[in-house]
């Protein structure tokens, strides 16, 4: 008996890191049967821990808070890992695309805040980034525009993930952008 308490309270302190979320869109969706209309909610909702990882997920039920529930149990699943940039910003410029949405995500200077529209701005809040510009372009579909934004942010890379993918030291790798200018005014 003992020995179950201490597990559960194991896996109470394992998801101790508390995530933040955020309620994307909600969707009022039907379906025609023969008795007539039964209503339900689409639930589209960010959860992160603000310190680099983040998730979505969508959930549907017939109350509006289950729904709820549902996305947020499902984007915890799913979350990634995006390194940042003193904490506060990208290190590279990143696009990402799904389907008809295309999002561009460039880094910024501090100071610089959050220049995103709706859902990708959500993400970027629950990632715990402070200085972003970012645009999309095509879908303005909440649920397209996210998994764009999720696209390009798994294509970001730190300088410590280049070196080690590469063999080389990250000096090599952060060095290699001051020296090439440098060469080119030589010759």
């Amino acid at each position: 008996m003992a020995e179950r308490e201490n597990r559960r309270n194991r896996r109470e302190r394992e998801e101790a890191p508390e995530f933040a979320d955020r309620l994307v869109a909600i969707n009022r969706v039907s379906k025609t049967t023969k008795g007539g209309k039964n209503f339900g909610f689409a639930a589209l909702v960010v959860v992160g821990d603000q310190k680099g990882r983040v998730g979505f997920g969508k959930g549907k039920a017939k109350e509006v808070p289950e729904a709820i529930r549902k996305a947020t149990e499902q984007a915890k699943r799913q979350m990634i890992r995006v390194p940042l940039k003193e904490g506060r910003t990208l290190h590279h410029d990143a696009e990402g695309r799904h389907g008809a949405g295309k999002v561009i995500m460039r880094t910024a200077p501090e100071g610089t805040g959050i220049i995103a529209g709706g859902p990708m701005r959500a993400v970027f809040e629950m990632l715990g980034i402070k200085d972003v510009v970012s645009k999309s372009i095509g879908s303005q579909n909440p649920y397209n525009m996210i998994r764009a934004t999720i696209d390009g942010l798994k294509k970001e890379a730190s300088p410590r993930q280049v070196a080690q993918r590469r063999g080389k030291k990250v000096a090599d790798i952060l060095g290699a952008k001051s020296d090439a200018p440098a060469e080119a005014a030589d010759a």
